[in-house]
């Protein structure tokens, strides 16, 4: 049986709610099942789910004003830009930077729309208009709160309070759709609480060389590394139930090596790095998620045909974490008990103070490399004031049907 999609795609109006009224209310519930037991889920079940089943399309690219007899190859871009919040670095960078700009297809995760922590931009449309793209924007959640860490003490109250994904191309986009993913851990339990659930986003991208179908992929952080390659697997599974394409795969797959689902399992997860030796879990697993802890995700990827390794960097991290950064400590506070940190500042220091792992990937099937070209991991990158713009480094490729 194919998985259910959301193909209701339509201009940024039907993402206006009035739901921000009820959020005290909702915010007395503990889980979900308890709130979708309430009336007052009953009286907002149709305006919530009209929100989270949408898919945003807007076209800005002027396709009119470029030369398709340069393009030789379809370059892509994919980057977890951290909810949008350093707005002007973000777009300053797809602009300007020589590894960024350019691209004929974007897959981006986390981007908000009327969330204070990102000054209640809606951040997807924003980035098309000042880069001139068409893009499919779908949300993943309606957040109740301003987020989790620091970005709880930020300043202004939330507008539409929504969460998601989006891909951008300055080609025509096609049968743009979301499927939902199932998520890893209650949203409505714990600190940040959230309507909704994570969503991949296809479409079908009419690119002068050819026709090919894009996917933009969020797996969950906070569950278990099966229920990760579970979702990937609805992902793959949907796929098979559409015309066939040579297809591109790309985003913030979170693929930690952990299993994130409650603070209990993370411990556990801790203390079994440490008999296998902190620096050996840092050099040969934490930029290698592959090569063990997440190699059945990876498996279920190249079963049906897809190749990754060829289309990344490997071994290259993309996330890195520092025990003398705050705001890091600070998130991660909202997950790991206080207890955790010496074990965890003590690993870290075991390498130096500093762990990357490797959490952004493509994977591509019907497609290869283009003539030169090598997948390139792009990191380092900050503002004019030096504020990095994401905590995750982006990745890029360069490739042919």
């Amino acid at each position: 049986m194919s998985t259910p999609f959301s193909n209701q795609t339509s201009l940024p109006g039907i993402l206006d709610h009035d739901l921000n009224r009820h959020f005290p209310e909702l915010l007395k519930f503990e889980s979900t099942p308890e709130m979708e037991a309430s009336k007052l889920w009953a009286e907002i079940r149709g305006e919530a789910e009209r929100i989270l089943n949408a898919v945003v399309v807007e076209e800005f690219s002027e396709q009119g004003n470029r030369n398709a007899d340069d393009e030789d190859r379809i370059k892509a871009l994919a980057w977890n830009i951290e909810r949008g919040n350093v707005f002007e670095g973000i777009v300053e960078a797809l602009k300007n930077h020589d590894g960024l700009k350019n691209k004929d297809v974007l897959l981006l995760t986390e981007l908000d729309y009327g969330m204070a922590r990102s000054k209640n931009r809606f951040v997807a449309q924003e980035i098309a208009k000042e880069l001139g793209l068409n893009y499919a924007f779908a949300p993943v959640y309606v957040a109740l709160q301003k987020g989790s860490g620091v970005e709880s003490e930020m300043e202004g109250e939330n507008t539409k309070s929504i969460h998601g994904l989006a891909m951008f191309s300055k080609w025509p986009m096609r049968n743009a759709h979301a499927i939902p993913l199932p998520n890893g851990k209650d949203k409505m339990w714990g600190k940040e609480k959230r309507l909704g659930r994570l969503r991949a986003l296809f479409a079908d991208i009419e690119h002068p060389l050819g026709t090919f179908r894009a996917v933009t992929v969020h797996l969950d952080a906070h569950c278990s590394r099966a229920h990760r390659q579970m979702q990937m697997r609805l992902i793959l599974d949907h796929l098979e139930t559409l015309e066939p394409l040579p297809t591109l795969i790309g985003g913030d797959w979170n693929t930690t090596t952990f299993n994130s689902q409650n603070s209990t399992r993370a411990i556990l997860g801790y203390w079994r790095r440490v008999f296998m030796g902190p620096k050996n879990v840092a050099k040969n697993h934490l930029p290698f998620p592959e090569r063990f802890f997440e190699k059945r995700l990876f498996n279920e990827i190249e079963s049906r045909g897809f190749n990754y390794k060829e289309f990344n960097e490997i071994g290259v991290g993309t996330l890195h974490y520092h025990v003398e950064s705050i705001e890091k400590n600070t998130n991660l506070r909202d997950w790991v008990p206080e207890w955790c940190f010496p074990f965890i500042f003590w690993a870290a220091n075991r390498v130096g103070g500093h762990v990357s792992g490797r959490l952004d990937w493509f994977a591509g099937k019907g497609i290869k490399l283009a003539e030169g070209a090598k997948p390139k991991t792009i990191g380092h990158l900050k503002d004019a004031e030096g504020t990095p713009l994401s905590d995750h480094d982006a990745i890029a490729l360069d490739f042919v049907l």
